[in-house]
Parts: structure tokens; sequence; C-alpha cells
């Protein structure tokens, strides 16, 4: 059989661009499927620039935990393809199988009859069908690149739109400016459904948000810290709105930022209808919740071996301004609580703002270890971002591979078990998952 790698191949060669933002060819390629997104369970749609994943991982950790079925879709993958297409079932969803996918790819490929499309808009599809023609409760569904004219925004009408923290980043598809990206973000709103709207770390992406979800006629506009709020009080997560308080234990995913993703996911499904969950669906899904490369502790695989005995090693797909201060902000919080020397291995792409990125971590990493990501013609030479981040102020230094820089920070002196961050890029810790043998499941 023909693998759905070789058949993803075969779609880049449809289109020119690898993105070409337009809604025009996935209205005709669904149209030619049979309009499967008229047929799809209720649909929960995520915009914004940090969290969405997240978030979309808290829901559905949450419903499941409510014995409901879950299907998702999130982009990009870390390993393999098929991390972005979950498929729910009772008990708890499994990624979609290799035949399943196969399938679903020759069918769109089929109907679209060599016409130019790009790869994302053929795949989206292919997850639509497969999101129709298999039940499930819900369909968690994450915008792939802004949300005006992405591919997954053919949903007529959703039980709820949520939009995450917006930051620059993807400023050459999405606009120069904070504005223009929340503009962006903001097209997923519709009239008639509800919009949820995170705590912003910008305040003219809430005013271009809570403008836009007035003016498309949305029937409620839910803002974090207006609405709704969230606290951490004596070891507890404490969430709040006008349904009024739930006391949960902290979410697992690390970081006080993931406190505004969990707020978001929570203050989502209250609005779109699951306000009567039983408060330990909450409470288990805050436990339970897993989302890859999301400051994730890797204590198994082959990589923390490689590292002094006692040491810790996180990993992060964070690439972003806004992401890299929440990092800095998680690890400095990490230092306050067991004082560790931070040593950081640094992977980026040449599109993003190397410079915030590093930046946010000056004075707080004792030493950075550059490495250019494998099989991505746009990374950022390794040296370069050793540059980058001896201009920061840190001790930085190149390294030909991720294990060469596990190596080279084991062989140094510590006082004490240093705690590594691997982080720079989604790409970078997709190769660490795949390095370490623990691929997302």
């Amino acid at each position: 059989m023909e693998s759905s790698d070789a058949i993803v191949a075969r779609f880049l060669a449809l289109h020119p661009k690898l993105i070409d933002l337009s809604l025009g060819r996935m209205e005709r390629l669904l149209d030619a499927l049979g309009s499967p997104q008229s047929r799809l369970p209720p649909v929960i749609h995520v915009a914004g620039t940090n969290g969405k994943g997240s978030t979309v991982a808290f829901m559905r950790a949450i419903l499941e935990a409510a014995g409901l079925s879950v299907h998702v879709y999130t982009s990009p993958h870390l390993v393999r393809f098929h991390e972005r297409i979950r498929l729910g079932a009772p008990g708890g969803g499994r990624l979609v199988s290799e035949e399943l996918l196969v399938e679903a790819f020759r069918r769109c490929e089929a109907v679209n009859a060599g016409a130019p499309i790009t790869v994302f808009e053929m795949t989206t599809a292919a997850a639509l069908l497969l999101f129709a023609e298999h039940p499930a409760d819900v369909l968690l569904l994450e915008v792939g690149l802004g949300g005006r004219y992405d591919a997954t925004n053919v949903i007529e009408k959703p039980l709820v739109t949520v939009v995450t923290p917006i930051s620059m980043d993807h400023s050459e598809f999405l606009g120069d400016t904070i504005a223009k990206i929340a503009a962006e973000k903001a097209g997923i709103f519709k009239r008639g459904v509800p919009a949820v709207i995170a705590l912003q770390n910008h305040g003219e992406a809430e005013t271009v948000l809570e403008r836009a979800a007035a003016r498309v006629g949305a029937s409620s506009i839910i803002v974090g810290g207006q609405h709704f709020h969230v606290h951490e009080e004596q070891g507890r997560f404490v969430f709040q709105d006008e349904d009024g308080l739930l006391d949960l234990p902290l979410p697992r995913l690390s970081g006080r930022h993931q406190h505004v993703n969990a707020g978001a996911a929570i203050a989502a499904l209250r609005v779109a209808g699951f306000a009567g969950l039983r408060t330990e669906a909450f409470e288990a899904g805050l436990r339970n919740v897993d989302w890859p490369a999301r400051l994730q502790r890797l204590a198994k695989g082959r990589l923390p071996p490689m590292l002094p005995e006692g040491a810790e090693l996180w990993l992060d797909g964070g690439h972003n301004p806004d992401g890299g201060r929440a990092l800095a902000a998680a690890m400095a919080e990490f230092e306050e609580r067991n004082p560790r020397p931070l040593a950081m291995i640094v992977g980026m792409l040449g599109t993003k703002d190397a410079q915030s990125f590093i930046g946010a971590f000056s004075g707080l990493a004792r030493e950075v270890a550059a490495v250019t990501i494998p099989g991505q013609q746009a990374a950022r030479p390794a040296a370069e971002v050793a540059a980058i981040a001896a201009a920061a102020g840190l001790s930085a230094h190149v390294e030909p591979s991720v294990e060469a820089a596990l190596a080279a920070i084991a062989a140094r002196d510590w006082p004490v078990p240093p705690r590594v961050l691997i982080a720079g890029s989604l790409y970078l810790a997709g190769e660490v998952l795949s390095a370490n043998g623990t691929p997302p499941t």
C-alpha cells in the first residue's frame, strides 16, 4: 500500500506555494466531496498564536473525563502526520490509522483531479471527511494559520469560537503588527456564536478581537480577565465566572501561561453548553491533560541518561517573542522553587524573531548550545543562533546535534546537576522526541 507520506509528497506538486491563504480552493474541494463540513459533530473552533494546542488539549481531557467522544484536529505534527487527526471513541480517542488516512487522502486526490490546491487544504479536507464519517460528540478544530482565510474556516456555525493569546508570528502572512494579526485571527468569529477571548498579553489584541466579535454579531463575548478569572490559591487552580467557582488541581502542564490556556478551555466549554459537566471531569482533565513538547519533562527515553544523574531535561516548541517570555518566566519559577543552573539547547527557523526569543533568557541561562534544525531548509544556521545568544549576553557555543549538545553540557563541571531546556522550534521538538524514542501517541 502506498504510504500517507508518499501521498503528501505528491500533494506538494499541486500548488507552487506551501502557504496561500484563501478559501476558494477549499470550498471547491469540499463541494466535490459532498460537503463533509456540514455533517460534522458540534465544533469548537480555536485560533490564536500561542496556546491553541494546549487549550484544545485541556478541552479534550475534560470532555473525555466526562465520558464524551472527542475528535481533534491540530497542527503541525511533531513526528508523524497522524498526530494531527485524532478520532474520538468511547473511552478515549486514537490517532488516525495509516489505512484510514491513506483512504481519505486518495478520495480527496481523486475528486481534486490535479487542480491547484495547497497541502494543508488537501489534508484538512481529508480530516473533515474522516470526522464527518466517524461519530463523535464534539470536534475540537484548531486553526492552522491565521483564521480568516485558514482552511478550517469553513464551519458555518460552531458551538463556540476561541482565540488564545496573540503574539508576533507569521507576520509575512498575517501582518506586521499585533492589531493586524488579531484581525486575521478574529476571522473565525461568527454571527450568533459565542466568542471566547483568552487573557491577552497585548491590549491592542484584546481591543481588536472584542470589536470584531461585536461587529459580526457574536451571541456573547467572553473575555479573560473581564468575564472569567483564574488564579492559584494554596496550591489549587481557581476558575470563576458568572456561573460560579471551580476549585481545581493545578494543571499538569507546567508554567503559569498554561493557567491562561486552562482558563480559556474551561470558559469555552461552559459557554458551549457544557457548564453542567461534573466537577470531577474538570478535575480529572486538569490532572491528566497531555500535550507533548509544551514544557514537557523528558524523564525516560534515550536522551536523559546522557546528562549527569539528577539533571532535569525539558522540551518546549516555543519560538516567538511571547513564547520566549513565557518559557523564561517558567524557568525562573522553577529556579525559585528548586535552584539549578540552566543550560539551553536552541535551534530556530530563520523566519522567527530569534533575538527576542533568546533575549528573554538573558541573565537566566548559564549557557546556550546552538544547533541547526536538521532537515529544514529554513533553519537558521547554528552559528547565527550562537551569535544572537552571545549578543544577548549569554555564553554560547555551536554543536553539530542535540546529542552533541547534551554531551557538551554533561562534560561541564556543574556545582549541582543542571536543568536543561531544549527550545526554539516545534520542528526541533519533533526531532528530539523522535531521537528520544518517545513520539506522541
